[in-house]
This record gives structure tokens, sequence and C-alpha cells, in this order.
């Protein structure tokens, strides 16, 4: 604690504290339990994103104890304040999916209102989820004083008549419902064993996708990702990550330091490795703008083009993440891609060590669940960048999710304005093998906020149609869906892109090895169309409105939807 205290990095809080000017700040805080000595210590901010609405931050509040312990051990003053979190789950399928990206930047922004209404000198990140991970890696990039996520871990699996099951198979589930395989009342009991507990929901979504490339850009210490959500170890990593970061703070480590362009090559070859959710096209890009730097798709693809697929969890394979943490962790993935040339060992940790010095004496412990680079599952990443007439500034698809015969299709079109009607067309058997459905207006300025389509895929592959039928949007996807879906379809068909153009019956194409996604209407005609092209009425907002505002300020999807 002495070195510490000697060798610490400025301290931005006496800015608060310091001076006669500045008694009645410190009577506000004395007012709250606190005295002198602990405001001669660095203030470091602990961020709680628990609420009890999501299954991965329910038990956040028991880590932040132990985070605030491990403060107060290494000599800093911990102080608490928390953030908003949605959970895609609950919100998913109405108009509630809306609100989650504009979430991003709401708690992005409240980091920063926070911190710098309150001068605090460093700051843990206590997340597990969606959109509040991303967010708050935005934050740190954009405050820039020493800081670190600790993220709640992955859930435990579910068992379902002996099977091993996630919240994935009961999305599934409800489309064999609907096919008469599986009656309502072993649904309901399906219901009450498939998510477990506390935890993020134990598949590659994007909350375990963006815990894993936390670590991988180095701004959680070793095997953050993965540790159980309900395991001791877990309390341990919260309690540890307390001590360093007074490490960081009294080595004045920064998140712009950590967070470099190696690091960003870093969380891409990750990211192409465990064939992770597409949100990551949306999210390294905004936080890597945040550290100054611009991250596009084709950077995406090229890193897709170098790196192997080598790990294959729920929705698409067979494996779930405490599988994929027995098997050596994020860490023995990141030790064979270093190994083989396709990782930086550089780059500056949390830890205050470069990346190689973590990963010593990791390896691989169980090849099934994690290939070695010689046996691999793919020798290109899990996910794929398309382009073409349909998607002239990109799109994207988890090609880790596509059935071999679907990674070429061509049929025709089957047009939604929204996501609602093309879900009772695939519930009511509407669509047949060989169709393409078309989900329009629901890109981030269309829908407005980017719904994610998590329903409709997944009614795609419980009617039995994940072999047969694709999917096109300008919105988004949920890590749990799997099947030939594409989106980010950019421009977006708000702003009048070709997807706005598309008629019923028009043949699509999609070819995911050539990195093609066409539109086989010729260009005369769309330019007739085009001229009497009009956003549908639907589209419409309450002037002055969150989601207005959103609408007017957010850029596309292949900038990440970052504020424009």
């Amino acid at each position: 604690m002495a070195d510490i205290q000697k060798s610490r990095g400025p301290l931005r809080s006496s800015e608060m504290t310091k001076g006669v000017d500045r008694a009645t700040h410190r009577s506000l805080l004395y007012s709250m339990g606190w005295r002198s000595e602990h405001l001669d210590k660095p203030l470091v901010a602990v961020v709680n994103s628990f609420n009890e609405l999501m299954p991965g931050h329910v038990h956040l509040n028991a880590l932040c104890q132990a985070i605030k312990l491990g403060i107060a051990e290494a000599g800093g003053t911990p102080l608490e304040f928390p953030t908003i979190a949605v959970c895609d789950g609950l919100a998913t399928g109405h108009k509630g999916m809306r609100m989650p990206m504009p979430s991003r930047e709401l708690i992005a922004d409240s980091i920063e209102i926070m911190i710098t209404a309150h001068a605090f000198d460093a700051m843990v990140l206590l997340t597990n989820c969606d959109k509040v991970t991303p967010g708050m890696l935005m934050a740190a990039a954009r405050l820039n004083i020493p800081a670190l996520l600790v993220s709640g871990g992955p859930m435990d699996t579910g068992c379902f008549h002996g099977k091993r099951v996630c919240y994935n198979d009961l999305m599934e589930a409800e489309g064999l419902v609907e096919r008469g395989k599986m009656d309502a009342k072993e649904l309901a009991a399906f219901e009450e064993v498939a998510v477990w507990g506390p935890g993020a929901c134990a598949m590659m979504g994007t909350a375990n996708t963006m815990n894993i490339l936390t670590e991988a850009l180095g701004m959680t210490v070793p095997d953050g990702a993965l540790t159980p959500a309900t395991s001791g170890a877990r309390m341990a990593l919260a309690r540890r990550a307390g001590r360093l970061i007074m490490q960081l703070h009294a080595k004045n480590i920064l998140p712009r330091d950590i967070l470099s362009p190696a690091a960003f090559r870093n969380a891409l070859a990750v990211d192409m490795a465990v064939g992770g959710s597409t949100n990551t096209c949306l999210h390294l890009p905004a936080i890597a703008a945040e550290a100054g730097l611009r991250l596009d798709l084709a950077e995406f693809a090229q890193a897709a083009a170098r790196t192997p697929h080598l790990v294959l969890l729920k929705p698409a394979g067979r494996h779930f993440p405490l599988d994929f943490f027995n098997a050596g962790g994020v860490p023995a993935l990141m030790k064979e891609l270093l190994d083989g040339g396709l990782f930086h060992g550089e780059c500056m940790t949390v830890t205050a060590n470069p990346m190689a010095e973590n990963l010593a004496g990791r390896r691989i412990l169980d090849a099934d669940v994690i290939r070695p680079l010689k046996t691999p599952l793919s020798p290109t990443g899990g996910l794929a960048v398309l382009t073409g007439s349909l998607a002239p500034e990109g799109a994207v698809v988890k090609k880790a999710a596509v059935a071999p015969e679907m990674l070429r299709h061509s049929g025709p079109a089957r047009v939604f304005e929204q996501e609602e009607p093309a879900l009772a067309a695939i519930f009511g058997g509407q669509i047949k093998p060989g169709d393409v459905v078309v989900i329009r207006y629901e890109g981030p300025k269309g829908g407005p906020g980017m719904r994610e389509q998590l329903l409709p895929t997944s009614a795609i592959i419980g009617m039995g149609l994940g072999k047969s039928v694709a999917l096109v949007t300008d919105g988004r996807f949920s890590g749990a869906t799997q099947g030939a879906c594409v989106g980010h379809i950019t421009p977006e068909a708000f702003l009048g892109g070709p997807l706005a153009l598309v008629e019923e019956g028009d043949r699509i194409t999609i070819d995911i090895p050539a990195g093609r996604l066409e539109l086989e209407v010729p260009p005369d005609v769309l330019k007739k169309r085009r001229e009497n092209w009009r956003p549908p009425s639907h589209v419409e907002l309450p002037k002055g409105t969150l989601l207005d505002r959103y609408r007017r300020l957010v850029g596309p999807a292949s900038r990440g939807c970052t504020m424009e």
C-alpha cells in the first residue's frame, strides 16, 4: 500500500476535495460517512449495472462488494454508482427492442457525467450483457482515466429431458409448438429450466462475445470473460480487479494505452476464431472511435480471411461457455493464436503486463472445444462481410451459424416492412423452402434503434426451414441467431437504400464464400422504382422523443451506429 501511495498517478479528485474553497465539498462527503483520511486516497468509481430485470446482472451486487474490498485493501477509496442496463431477451419481439442500441450511448454518457462531475481518479466498470459492456468500454476510452472492466460471467447450462439446454433452444421450441411437435404443457416445463440462473445466457450471444473481446482487448483480467458466474473464482477475480485498478492508477496506465490498433486487431482475431455475434461489427467500431481510431467493415473482412474458426458454441455448435472455460478459456485460445503469428503479444493489459506475459503457460486442454490451428473448423473466420447491389456499403452474416447448403442461396423475396408481419407469416406457414425473407425499415434510423430480429430467425429454425430459407434485413441479430441471416444492410431502407426498392418475388442471391449480396433486378427498373419511393407512414415518430433524437444523430451500421 505504501508503494502505491508513493508512486500513484495524478489525483484528479483533489480538484473536488482540496483547498479552503472546497470545505463544502468535503462536508458533503463527510455527511455520508467519509473522513479526511479517505479523501487523501484516490477516489475510485465502481460503476454497478445491477438490476432485477437481467439474469446477467442480478448477482452483481456481491461482485461489487468484492471489487470495493479489493480497492480498499490496495489503498483506494471506492465509491459506487449505478447505470442502466436493458435485457435484450425481455425487449425482443416488441417496441421495446428499439431501446437497447440507444441505451449503449446513454450508458457511456451517464458514466461520463458522473465521472466528470465528481472528479474521480479511476474506475472499475461492472458489466455483463449486450450493450452494457460496449457502452462501458466506450466510456473508458472517452474519459481515459485508469479503468478496467469486470463481467458477471456466463450462466450455468439448463437441463431438459436429460439434455443440456440454453435460451436458444427454448426460442426454437416455440416453432416446435407451432408445428405440433411439442405441446404447450411441455413448453411450460422447458421454460422453467432453460435459463438456469445468474449470468450471461449460456451461448455465444452478444453478452459472452463482448466479454470475450474485452479480454482480447486487454481491458479485463485473464479469465475475466468465462469464469462462471456462480463460482467462488468469480468473486476472487472481482476482488483482484479492485487491487489491480490501484496498480493501474499508480502507474498511470490509461485505457488508450491498452486500446491500441494492435489490441483491436487482437479482438478481431478472437472474434473470428470464436464465431462471435454479428453485433461486434457495431460495437468494436464504436469503441475504437472513442479511442480516436477508425475500424471499418473492411478490417473485419480482412481478419476473417486470415483467422481460422476454432471454437463453435451454441447456438451453432453443441458446446457451452463452461466447456470453453474448462478447455483452457480465452487465454488458451489467444495463446494458440499468438503461437501461430495471428495475435500481438506486446499489447498492454490491465494487469500492467503485456498480453504475452499473461498468456505464458496457457494451453488448450480440450482440442474438441478449442481446435488447434492445424485442425480448424474452417480456414476462415466465423463472421463474413458481404457487399453487392443489395448492400453497396456492406452487410454482415454469422457464417459459423449457417448450414453448409445455405452458404450459397438464391430465391424469391418475401417482403415485410417490419418484424411483426414477417413473424406472423413464418409461424402461419406462408414462407416456403427457397424463399428469402426481407425485413426492412428496422435499421438504426428506420426502426429506429436497429431492432434485433431474433424471433423471426428462431421461428425459421423452429419451423424446420433453417436449411432452405434465408433472411436479409437492415436490422441486426442476436448472438442466439443461427441460419442464413444477413443483417446490417447499408444503406438502410429508411435512407432509400436498395433494400427499400425490393418487391415481392424479386430474386436475391446470397454468396457467403464470395462475399456477395445481390438484388437481381435491372438498373433501369430500380431507377424507376426509386422515383416513386417514399418511406412508409409507420416509421414516423413523435417529435422530441428519445428515439426521434436518436434517429437524427445515429450514423450507419457500417460505422458502428455511432452518434454523428
